[in-house]
């Protein structure tokens, strides 16, 4: 969503990479999960070389709640077009950060439901690899 960060794009590349591989991580999650990636829900910010907002001058990651179709447009038609594909097991919208190094996932955690935790893909570490910046 943010144009500027760029890391999220190689993150982005990498991951498509990975999931067209012959590994065998890759063949396990491509015949349980369907996968859609959007790599990019910002161009009209890149366009105008904004770092964060769209054409309307919006930060699109706080509009997710309530997209507005005409101020919004590629928010509101991408939750519309994932709400065809349920139970979703994960949504990822990556970023870049000037202070994290290495890899980070922010998000929610599902329900303390068994079921639902045994949708979350392989490569998300445990709660207890997890640790929080000091």
């Amino acid at each position: 969503v943010h144009p500027g960060e760029s890391v999220s794009s190689y993150a982005c590349e990498g991951l498509i990479r990975e999931l067209l591989s012959d590994s065998d991580l890759a063949r396990k999650l491509r015949a349980k999960y369907i996968f859609k990636i959007v790599p990019m829900l910002n161009p009209d910010g890149v366009v105008l070389g904004n770092y964060r907002s769209n054409l309307s001058g919006r930060d699109l990651n706080r509009v997710w709640n309530q997209p507005c179709k005409f101020l919004h447009p590629t928010i509101y038609f991408t939750k519309k077009a994932l709400s065809r594909y349920t139970p979703l097991a994960l949504f990822a919208d990556l970023h870049g950060h000037s202070r994290k190094l290495n890899w980070f996932i922010y998000g929610c955690l599902p329900p303390r439901n068994p079921r639902m935790r045994a949708n979350i893909p392989p490569f998300i570490p445990p709660p207890s690899m997890r640790t929080r910046d000091a």
